[in-house]
């Protein structure tokens, strides 16, 4: 017999998963072509060649005893510093291989941070709309999720219920930027707001409350737009980063998180995090990834695709009479529906060949997300579908 709560788990499932399985049960039956498929973020594009050449390198070079064994539960220390030099380069920071960890993609090490910090009854606080596997990862500790009402004018972070929910209890904020499901970046104005709110309510409370910043999306930002690096802002911040996205790289798990020695309790958390990457039964980040990105740091796929997907459809969209804030980065649009149930939106959204994923799983009905990390003909070939289903509701 299975635990309790896994019974929730697999009865919930994920609703995410759950639309991509189907629109294959739908393209097997109606033809690939037939059906537009905006379901599941997985990148379209292929990863840069200097990936490939990486991996070639070091399997016909490395020794393989070392290249196939373990590594010390951070990581090996030369990718870490790589990964250390790069973002003091990029960043202004000034990190070393000692404040890294090599983690099992960006999920991996939001797990290993959450196991390291949070006690049974401790409250996490997410800002809808949020990834909804947060959920799961804070239940994984016996944390207590505690979420901010949504900004639905910029979906930016609504300061007001934000401060309010803070409490004794809270020991971490969860922030997604640019974000999963909306697009939205926060502005340094943004993180700075956040910052002094956070520290105002550890002084008030005597208490550390992390930060962890969660980044697989950090490069894929529109028209030149910056995202800050927010340790610099707030001292008691941990990075999640992954690869998935950068390099079009997500079943090789690969990332890392990011510790600064600021950080309260230092040796005590990074310690921490480094036996949880262990116990957790990651053990270490894959070997032979963590040498490839050694080779190829600071790389990244041709991430222009995904912003000339964003312009095609935000246009057409809008003009069909679609409300929609301009997503500012990520492969992600967050429109709302043109009816209050979004779960019934997207079930009829299939009956136009359209498979589009209810804004619910993200803790914001009425919306529905569109993840057009797709070929652009699908983008281009799906926007009569996309009219076809206004204009029903429209009649």
């Amino acid at each position: 017999m299975i635990s309790e709560k896994m019974k929730e788990l697999v009865k919930n499932g994920s609703a995410i998963r759950a639309m991509f399985e189907e629109g294959k049960i739908m393209a097997a039956k109606y033809g690939k072509e037939n059906i537009y498929d905006f379901s599941l973020g997985n990148p379209s594009i292929v990863p840069p060649v200097s990936v490939k050449e990486a991996i070639i390198d070091i399997v016909n070079n490395e020794p393989e005893m070392e290249l196939h064994g373990y590594t010390n539960n951070a990581g090996y220390e030369d990718v870490r510093q790589a990964v250390a030099d790069y973002t003091n380069k990029a960043f202004g920071t000034n990190l070393s291989a000692g404040n890294i960890i090599m983690t099992v993609g960006a999920a991996g090490g939001l797990n290993v941070a959450l196991k390291a910090i949070i006690n049974p009854g401790d409250e996490v606080i997410v800002i809808a709309p949020y990834f909804g596997e947060y959920d799961n990862y804070i239940s994984n500790f016996d944390g207590v999720k505690v979420m901010v009402d949504a900004d639905l004018e910029r979906f930016a972070i609504n300061f007001e219920d934000f401060e309010r929910k803070i409490t004794v209890k809270t020991k971490c904020v969860i922030i997604n930027t640019p974000n999963n499901p909306t697009g939205a970046v926060y502005t340094e104005d943004d993180i700075k707001k956040m910052a002094e709110i956070l520290e105002r309510k550890q002084a008030e409370f005597g208490t550390s409350i992390y930060l962890f910043s969660d980044e697989p999306y950090r490069e894929i930002a529109f028209n030149g737009l910056e995202i800050p690096y927010v340790t610099k802002y707030y001292r008691n911040t941990i990075v999640g980063y992954s690869y998935s996205k950068s390099l079009s790289l997500p079943g090789e798990r690969i990332g890392y998180l990011v510790v600064p020695s600021e950080l309260d309790d230092f040796d005590e958390v990074i310690g921490a995090m480094v036996v949880a990457n262990r116990i957790l039964g990651f053990v270490n980040a894959p070997t032979l990834m963590q040498k490839v990105i050694k080779k190829v740091i600071g790389n990244t796929s041709d991430l222009s695709v995904y912003e000339e997907n964003k312009n095609i459809l935000y246009k057409a969209l809008t003009e069909m009479g679609y409300e929609c804030v301009e997503p500012k980065g990520t492969f992600y649009m967050f429109p709302k529906c043109p009816i209050a149930d979004d779960k019934e939106f997207c079930e009829k959204a299939k009956e136009f060949r359209l498979i589009v994923v209810p804004g619910s799983n993200f803790a914001c009905p009425g919306y529905f997300r569109i993840a057009y990390c797709v070929d652009k003909a699908v983008v281009e070939n799906s926007l009569e579908s996309f009219k076809e289903l206004i204009d029903f509701y429209k009649r």
